[in-house]
């Protein structure tokens, strides 16, 4: 590995917080953008659900300060995995009850047979689907209504940390001027940050309502993230609203005033 690809290497890997009950957790923070400032690192966290959150990882995320933490999953989802939170708990919980418009992923599994094919086609579909989703609209704009105001940290994380969240933090990378390389990139270091005690949940999960086990290709393709299909995502925002930018502005309100007051705070 030539000496840059090694610094690059060590500069992407050191945003995964290895906790041992928390999937998928890290920095999104600390990023140069088009401004020449950058975002602010140590800030600005992502990960998987909080159910099986040990005690020394609560202890851990007591400790980051957190002020906010915004919750992608669905009503049925948090009453199944409920968070487990620190003692003397007191960040702001963003959250809501509002149905999805489509299936949510255990209903697409139900007698589906568990191929490449079937996940990837699942993944683009609700890629291409869900910028639109009324849910995730309320969620997401009341997330970028919590950076505007706040200045303790920001935690959002959906049940994996991978497509709920990847999508909202790519959304902040570009609004923050984030170069594209880079907002692929952190999108993509999922595929790295999911920890191997993951891989048995969910293959149980997918036997259990499929009735048949996944092969390990598609238990990956299952798990994992792709770059084509945040690639649609923006496609079908840029053709609803002209521009991600657009989408931005007239679906989530983030207008220039947002914008300024987002930058007066979490830009370095």
């Amino acid at each position: 590995m030539a000496p840059d690809s090694r610094l690059r290497y060590i500069r992407i890997m050191n945003r995964i917080l290895e906790l041992q009950g928390v999937p998928n957790f890290r920095d999104y923070g600390g990023y140069d953008t088009a401004c020449g400032r950058g975002l602010k690192a140590a800030r600005l966290y992502r990960s998987g659900n909080h159910h099986r959150a040990t005690d020394a990882d609560l202890e851990t995320l007591a400790g980051l300060g957190l002020a906010v933490i915004v919750d992608l999953r669905r009503t049925a989802e948090r009453e199944r995995e409920p968070s487990r939170r620190w003692q003397g708990f007191e960040a702001e919980v963003i959250e809501n009850d509002i149905g999805d418009v489509g299936k949510p992923w255990e209903e697409e599994l139900k007698g589906a047979d568990p191929t490449v094919d079937f996940f990837r086609g699942v993944s683009h579909g609700w890629y291409r689907r869900n910028p639109f989703e009324p849910r995730l609209i309320d969620l997401y704009t009341r997330y970028f209504d919590a950076l505007a105001r706040t200045d303790g940290a920001v935690l959002v994380h959906c049940a994996a940390g991978k497509d709920r969240t990847g999508l909202l933090v790519a959304l902040t990378h570009h609004l923050a001027g984030v170069h594209r390389d880079d907002l692929v990139e952190d999108f993509l270091l999922t595929n790295t940050a999911v920890p191997p005690s993951q891989v048995p949940l969910v293959a149980e999960l997918i036997t259990r309502h499929t009735g048949r086990a996944p092969s390990d290709a598609a238990l990956r393709t299952a798990m994992g993230v792709h770059a084509d299909d945040l690639e649609a995502s923006f496609q079908v925002m840029e053709e609803r609203f002209g521009s991600l930018d657009g989408y931005l502005e007239q679906a989530l309100g983030v207008d220039g005033a947002r914008r300024e007051a987002i930058a007066a705070r979490w830009f370095v």
